[in-house]
């Protein structure tokens, strides 16, 4: 059987989240979210955002909780800015334009866009003397870290924070791999930085050791309201709310959530550093737990014998860029393999 590094989600939960979801079993609790695990893992996801007057809501997958977040911030003439090689722009069947708001997708760098774009957008409509006739910027969305890996400094979503707060605009953050990048030795942005600077984010638990849940964190008072229904509405209000609480309590205590992303993280610098050292090339640099090394066909396929991975793009005739992931369940041994195979091309 080959070792998967093909995705950061394959793997099923920590074994103390299937421990803590065993030993509570049998407990008869509210439902909806309303029950003493969700309210605990609030406070504890709140103290760690040092922020605590924002709401948190649990949702069960990525997918559902950008819809949910977008059509509760959005009027119905509105549409969200993002990259172009944003989740919600290219892998995400059209949720968002099924909700009725419109993605405005802006040319990316590596996954990111810059205080300039979005200003550029936002003060583009504002003087544009058919606006009326047109999407109005409503929000503007970014990944952290973005799909490509990459990071947004400090500097860089202070700028944005500020561009959307200029404008009043609210900036939401999609953490799927939030953990991933916070933990990353490149990465001077945290968690209360995040909670400072955007609206609304959410904290990814799917990706970092959960069986499901995403950890919606809200900070601006005029997207609070209501947003209950819009869960309800969106069919995300889970009825045994206390499986995505009880999850994320166990994550955000002990600094568990924390300690695996620094794991995948650390794996993933080995697997850059072989690349590498091997002088095989890199179609982005990436500091997180997504590596895309630059492969000759012939190289892609030594690996592929024993190696699951992403393909990502094509280059040319003889050379394409794929997408090798460690999570927090990758094992040592697993990377000691492909660090082998990988000095042995």
């Amino acid at each position: 059987m080959r070792i998967q590094f093909q995705c950061d989600y394959n793997e099923g939960a920590h074994p103390r989240i299937l421990q803590r979801l065993t030993e509570t079993n049998y407990v008869q609790t509210p439902g909806y979210g309303e029950d003493e695990f969700c309210a605990h893992a609030r406070d504890l996801i709140r103290s760690a955002c040092h922020a605590p007057k924002a709401d948190v809501h649990f949702l069960v997958g990525g997918t559902q909780t950008n819809a949910t977040v977008i059509a509760s911030a959005l009027r119905p003439h509105q549409g969200v800015v993002c990259a172009a090689t944003g989740h919600i722009n290219v892998h995400e069947t059209g949720a968002v334009e099924h909700t009725g708001h419109k993605v405005l997708a802006l040319p990316a760098s590596n996954g990111k866009i810059t205080a300039g774009q979005v200003s550029d957008v936002l003060q583009g409509h504002h003087d544009d003397v058919n606006f009326e006739h047109m999407v109005q910027p409503g929000m503007v969305y970014i990944s952290f870290p973005t799909e490509y890996g990459t990071l947004y400094s400090l500097s860089e979503l202070t700028a944005i924070s500020d561009v959307c707060r200029k404008w009043g605009v609210p900036l939401f953050v999609d953490g799927a791999r939030l953990g991933y990048g916070l933990m990353s030795s490149r990465c001077d942005v945290t968690l209360p930085d995040l909670a400072r600077l955007a609206d609304v984010f959410y904290i990814g638990g799917t990706k970092q050791g959960a069986l499901f849940g995403e950890a919606v964190v809200i900070t601006a008072d005029a997207l609070k309201k209501d947003f209950r229904y819009n869960i309800k509405q969106n069919g995300g209000m889970l009825a045994k709310g206390r499986l995505l609480g009880i999850q994320f309590e166990t994550l955000f205590t002990d600094n568990l959530y924390f300690e695996m992303a620094a794991h995948a993280d650390r794996l993933a610098e080995r697997i850059h550093e072989a690349f590498a050292a091997k002088g095989i090339p890199f179609h982005v640099d990436s500091p997180t737990n997504q590596q895309f090394p630059i492969l000759t066909d012939a190289q892609r396929e030594v690996l592929d014998r024993d190696f699951v991975s992403d393909f990502w793009v094509r280059l040319d005739d003889n050379h394409c860029c794929v997408r090798y992931c460690t999570s927090w369940a990758t094992r040592e041994e697993a990377v000691d393999l492909l660090v082998a195979a990988i000095n042995a091309l």
